[in-house]
Order: C-alpha cells, then structure tokens, then sequence
C-alpha cells in the first residue's frame, strides 16, 4: 500500500462566527503502488486540496495521512520537503516552466537538492531519456517560448519524473490543451505510468483522460463516491 487516507475531515474557518465550512468528509481511500485513479467532480467541490492532502502540501484537520508507511502528521517540514521533492510528483494545469531556463535545465531543476547523490551524467541522462519517451529529443536546448502548450506539458511532466517518484499527483494536467494535445498528454501518463511504474492520481474535468484510469472516483459534497 503506496497511500493511505483515514477519515480525512478538512474545514475552514469562515468569518462573521459562522460555522466552518467543511471541504472534505470523512475520506478514506487506499492506493496500491502502480493504481493510475482518477478524481472528478464539480468546480469548488474540493478536489485540489485533496490533492493537496495527498502530496503533503496541505494538512487535514483530522484524519490520518500515511504515505508508504511513514505518518505525514508526525513528520517536520524538512522531512515533508524531503518527501515532496524525492518521492512524490506534481504536474499543475499551468506548467510552470522557467522561462529563462532551457528544456533541459527546467527538467534538472528538481535535481539540485540531490546533486551529492547523484552524478551529473547520470541526471542529464534520465532527463534526455525521459524527454525523448515524451517525443522531445529535439528540444534539449529550446526555452519555454519556443515550445507548444502541448509541449510545455510535456516538459512539466518529465520535471515531475525526473526524481524518480513514487507517486505522480496531476492537477487538471490537459486543462489548458486542446483536444488534441489533450488526449496525446493522456496517453503519455499512462504510458509512463507503466514504465516508471508510478502511482498516477489526476484531478480532471476530462471524461477522456478520467476513462484511461484504472478508478474513478466522484468527489461530491465532500464525499468520495465510485
């Protein structure tokens, strides 16, 4: 079991003494290593913050969070950065790249804590090897301006391989594509997914790209429903 949610509650205080506002309901959901699971839902329904609860960039309010065998609760921000930066990957409907950095160099950049452990080589390997899997051996060297939107997303996405994660966590990752590129960008998650035997969880209004995933779950009034 790659991850673990335990009656997850999570509640924001709301002004003028009124109740807080709970965003998510007593959610419980394990994911084995190597799932690809889907989340959908309506606008505002709180599927980013789920999200976010998974890649431990937010806190529930209650509810236990367990992540390959380690309590994300009883963890430090160094070790919580630690986690974030080695074994989970984020993609974000917005790819952001740096744009005065090249292909290459955006991919690498997740690197630079790990430097000590890896040689150069071996990292700019990996990010060439991964690009060309995406169909970007040729723009090594091309800054974000050059690139497609579709290709742009292609780049965020080796970005969040390039550590070799666990776990990919995509936040509406064709949102910002065209039907095309969209369903191109699809395929190349799954296919990576079996790979580099990642665990794929993505957030989408995409019925396309939710029908690729092995579950699809419904996030509706705070409650996760098959």
């Amino acid at each position: 079991m790659l991850l673990e949610l335990d009656n997850i509650y999570k509640k924001y205080d709301v002004p003028s003494g009124k109740a807080p506002l709970t965003v998510l309901s007593n959610i419980s959901l394990h994911i084995e290593c190597g799932e690809t699971i889907a989340v959908v839902g309506p606008s505002g329904s709180g599927k980013s913050t789920l999200l976010n609860i998974m890649g431990a960039l937010d806190k529930p309010t209650s509810g236990s969070v367990i992540f390959d065998g380690k309590n994300l609760a009883e963890m430090s921000e160094n070790e919580l950065a630690y986690i974030r930066n080695t074994e989970i990957g984020f993609i974000f409907q917005l790819h952001h790249l740096l744009p005065q950095c090249t292909v290459l160099e955006n991919v690498l950049i997740p690197t630079i804590p790990q430097n000590k452990k890896r040689s150069n080589e071996e990292l700019q390997n990996r990010a060439k090897k991964l690009l060309g899997e995406v169909g970007l051996e040729n723009h090594f060297d091309y800054f974000p301006a050059q690139l497609s939107g579709g290709e742009l997303q292609r780049v965020a996405v080796v970005r969040a391989l390039i550590n070799r994660p666990k776990l990919l966590l995509a936040d509406e990752p064709t949102g910002s594509l065209d039907q095309t590129s969209a369903h191109n960008l699809g395929q190349i998650l799954i296919d990576l997914n079996r790979a580099e035997n990642v665990t794929l969880i993505v957030v989408t209004h995409s019925h396309d790209l939710a029908k690729r995933m092995d579950t699809v779950y419904n996030l509706h009034n705070g409650r996760l429903e098959v």
